[in-house]
């Protein structure tokens, strides 16, 4: 097919041929109506697209005798066509660089949240230095005294110990031992009143004995925690040499009390720096793990041991929940925040209650403190950022909004309730099967 001329407004226009334009002839001889809308025809200076739609005429006996076809130049419908596909690409490609700027901006807030999780981390951590510090000179001091007296005594008493058991007899060996075994057995600490009472009633019994040095012997009995029930120490007391032996027997249970006050002391120091390092660290992992949620409770009542020991009763009501799955880091920041909100609120001064239970699937923690309380018409201020009633310097204002947004990356929920002398913040956390 070379082609079909005609004229369209007068200029002489050629059919381009192809499939689609014989089709439409083709049919439109075979008595189909047929529309089209992507043919093209030349012109002498240029291609124009036409929407053609052919129509057969039939005469008296119907037969085809011809057929019209109706052109109409659809040149603005097509470029309108090309510009909404070309701004369609645009916007697609906008889309996809917008939707790479959206990812990027939440990848930095994440990182800011986690930065501003973090800062406010070490300032609480800041604010609990020097009681953290306490914690452990403490101890320490104690570790050192313990170890000076253990030397002291040792060098005093071993050279003493051979002519002591010589001089004994086997009846006032057994004596000494059952007397330093009584004293390794004390455990309480007395009051100066206790001890000047217990001293004065032990006097007089030593007296009534006919005990000489009654009142040097009495002293040493009470310091070594022996007060009462002397009888079966009456003969070595009778000894001429008891005061001597006593301050032997003394040393010797003193050197036990030394080893007992250094493992306990260790063990103190070595709970803290653990507290200290476990609330310190940053997981960077972004990964949940399965925890008990009460150790993380604890690390942080260690951590603020010092102010609570001044003046704060700690109620620990804890019940037996699953293990979390959770973001332990951020939870640790959710509880130093709470107490470190309620000591505040109370002037460390009162009483501090946790509780943990499980409600439904959520595990419930409870911080209550007998503070002031929150005033009304704050009450639904406290969660906003940058919102503060402390005095300056003393915080951020940050704390809060935080808590709530590990809470709410955890799933979870707060409430708040208050008045004066009880204020309790309840978070609750999904329990995962």
């Amino acid at each position: 097919m070379a082609g079909i001329f005609f004229s369209f407004f007068g200029f002489p226009i050629l059919i381009i041929p192809y499939l689609n334009a014989e089709q439409l002839i083709v049919n439109a001889l075979q008595g189909k109506t047929v529309y089209l809308d992507d043919l093209k025809i030349h012109q002498p200076d240029k291609i124009l697209p036409l929407e053609v739609s052919t129509t057969p005429i039939f005469d008296e006996q119907g037969k085809i005798i011809y057929a019209i076809a109706a052109f109409q130049d659809i040149t603005k419908r097509k470029e309108a066509e090309k510009l909404l596909a070309d701004y369609n690409r645009t916007l697609e490609t906008q889309v996809a660089e917008r939707t790479q700027e959206l990812a990027q901006a939440l990848e930095e807030l994440k990182t800011t949240q986690d930065e501003l999780i973090q800062k406010e981390k070490m300032a609480a951590l800041g604010q609990l230095i020097a009681g953290v510090a306490h914690e452990i000179n403490t101890p320490l001091g104690a570790i050192r005294s313990s170890a000076g007296t253990i030397a002291k005594f040792l060098d005093q008493t071993l050279n003493h110990l051979p002519t002591l058991f010589q001089s004994l007899s086997t009846e006032d060996s057994a004596i000494f031992l059952a007397l330093l075994q009584r004293s390794l057995q004390h455990q309480s600490i007395l009051s100066t009143k206790e001890e000047r009472n217990f001293k004065r009633a032990l006097r007089r019994e030593l007296e009534n004995l006919d005990i000489a040095d009654a009142d040097s012997i009495a002293e040493r009995l009470v310091i070594m925690g022996i007060s009462d029930e002397i009888e079966p120490f009456i003969p070595l007391l009778k000894r001429p040499d008891s005061l001597q032996i006593l301050e032997i027997a003394y040393k010797l249970s003193e050197l036990k009390r030394g080893t007992a006050t250094i493992n306990t002391s260790t063990e103190r120091a070595a709970k803290v720096v653990f507290a200290l390092k476990t609330y310190s660290r940053y997981d960077q992992s972004g990964e949940k793990i399965t925890v008990n949620l009460t150790e993380g409770i604890e690390t942080v009542l260690t951590l603020y041991q010092n102010q609570l020991k001044q003046g704060v009763k700690v109620i620990r009501n804890y019940t037996e929940i699953p293990p979390v799955s959770c973001y332990p880091d951020e939870l640790n920041q959710v509880w130093i925040n709470l107490i470190h909100n309620a000591l505040q609120a109370m002037d460390n001064r009162g009483s501090l209650t946790i509780d943990v239970t499980q409600e439904n699937q959520q595990a419930k923690i409870s911080i209550t403190d007998s503070g002031c309380g929150i005033p009304e018409e704050i009450k639904s201020k406290i969660f906003e950022p940058f919102f503060t009633t402390k005095s300056a310097g003393e915080g951020s204002g940050l704390g809060l909004d935080i808590v709530k947004k590990i809470i709410d990356k955890h799933l979870g929920c707060m409430t708040v309730e208050s008045q004066p002398g009880r204020t309790i913040f309840s978070v609750f956390i999904p329990i995962e099967s």
